[in-house]
């Protein structure tokens, strides 16, 4: 399998009540309980769920250069002057129209996608399942 290309999210990991970890597709994750906020907290609640959606929407990009982008959305009601001026401030960089911190170098070595941020293996293919996956969120190789 070739890692070069687009990938996107497909599911996030989470413990269920038996303590085993499950993947929730988005519209699972999006709806999902928040423990760890106060729900009565409209406001809370609505920065998670802006969180979430951000999440959901992710997508990296593995370069055939060595390069690789983890890529966001561009936050929902940011204008394009808003987002000129972060970037002309530094503060983020824009890839093929998302926003990125900037790229990291990868290799692949054994078999396996590693790299350089300062982890041996960060990312990884999982059990042979076709999925990229970063600490507990996987993504699904669309080009």
């Amino acid at each position: 399998m070739s890692y070069v290309g687009r990938w996107t999210f497909h599911s996030i990991g989470t413990f269920n009540d038996e303590n085993e970890m499950i993947y929730l597709d988005a519209q699972a994750y999006l709806a999902s309980p928040m423990p760890y906020i106060d729900e009565t907290d409209e406001e809370a609640v609505a920065d998670e769920r802006k969180e979430r959606k951000q999440m959901v929407g992710m997508q990296v990009a593995v370069c055939q250069d060595g390069k690789l982008y983890l890529l966001m959305p561009l936050p929902e009601g940011v204008s394009q002057a808003e987002v000129e001026e972060v970037v002309r401030a530094g503060r983020i960089q824009l890839f093929d129209g998302m926003m990125t911190d900037g790229p990291m170098t990868w290799e692949e070595r054994d078999g396996k996608l590693l790299v350089d941020m300062g982890a041996e293996e960060l990312i990884k293919v999982s059990d042979g399942d076709g999925f990229l996956t970063i600490m507990t969120t996987r993504y699904v190789k669309i080009d």
